[in-house]
């Protein structure tokens, strides 16, 4: 019972986060070109937000630790909160300073939470490590649910009430809100070791370098990744023209990628027992 408490109260701080940077996905494009945008621009921007993502990226572990995991949670949907207000704007500069916000509270957002979990989970509660896969799998559950609940939301709130495609970043402010003000109040703060950044990155440098699987692990991941990348920036011009509901699509396709870990998961662990390469 005291486990399942601190995994709803982790969810209950965690999932509104999750649906608001869902919400963000399904119109951006579209939101971007209605602002006047060429599509050479558009692509800039969105390569703001994955720049500023990746860059924070190879640092987001030490400042984690040394900030305080809670306090990088809130952070992350400060962030995240300041970016969507920023979308109201026809300014580019004001764009390109959404979309690297965006991308750095994404990067915290994907961090920090999860190193929060595992150590009141570890440390302060001293629940067995066994369980913690169990709190991942509900989190991965709600999460593919909550994407496909966002392109709805998205295509009801921009189409059906006629709002527009900022309308979703809208509705994801009360999330973000949500989530600060729960983590805020009832998650306690802990920390991590403090390493100098340089040492940090050099040590996660050597250990891929020694190992030539992890190596070529992380190649095919980033292949992977980018051709993801590619795929949503190009998925929305592609579409629209042929009048095909773009928050409908994006249900889709996260239906799709939920319904294909699914059957991931079953071939792994049940009759069949595959083994992935």
């Amino acid at each position: 019972p005291a486990f399942r408490r601190f995994q709803q109260e982790f969810l209950l701080g965690y999932l509104p986060a999750l649906a608001a940077d869902w919400l963000q996905g399904p119109l951006l494009f579209q939101l971007l070109h209605s602002r006047g945008f060429l599509r050479s621009q558009i692509a800039a921007l969105y390569s703001c937000g994955f720049a500023s993502n990746v860059a924070f990226g190879l640092v987001s572990g030490v400042f984690v630790d040394r900030l305080g995991r809670k306090k990088s949670c809130v952070l992350s949907l400060g962030l995240c909160s300041v970016s969507c207000l920023l979308q109201l704007s026809q300014d580019f500069l004001a764009l390109a300073a959404g979309r690297v916000l965006a991308g750095l509270g994404t990067s915290l957002l994907f961090s920090a939470f999860e190193a929060w979990y595992i150590h009141e989970h570890l440390e302060h509660h001293d629940f067995p490590a066994e369980w913690i896969p169990d709190t991942f799998s509900r989190v991965a559950l709600w999460n593919s649910g909550l994407a496909v609940a966002a392109g709805l939301v998205a295509e009801l709130v921009a189409e059906g009430l006629a709002l527009g495609p900022v309308a979703p970043f809208l509705v994801a402010l009360p999330f973000l809100v949500l989530s600060g003000i729960f983590a805020g109040k009832n998650w306690d703060e802990n920390y991590g070791k403090s390493r100098p950044c340089s040492k940090a990155c050099g040590e996660g440098l050597r250990s891929l370098l020694s190992d030539p699987r992890a190596l070529l692990l992380g190649l095919v991941q980033a292949l992977v990744e980018s051709i993801l990348l590619v795929f949503a920036f190009l998925w929305t011009p592609v579409l629209e023209p042929q009048g095909i509901p773009l928050g409908i699509a994006f249900s889709g396709f996260m239906a799709a990628s939920a319904t294909g870990s699914a059957l991931f998961r079953r071939g792994t662990s049940g009759r069949l027992q595959l083994q992935p390469l």
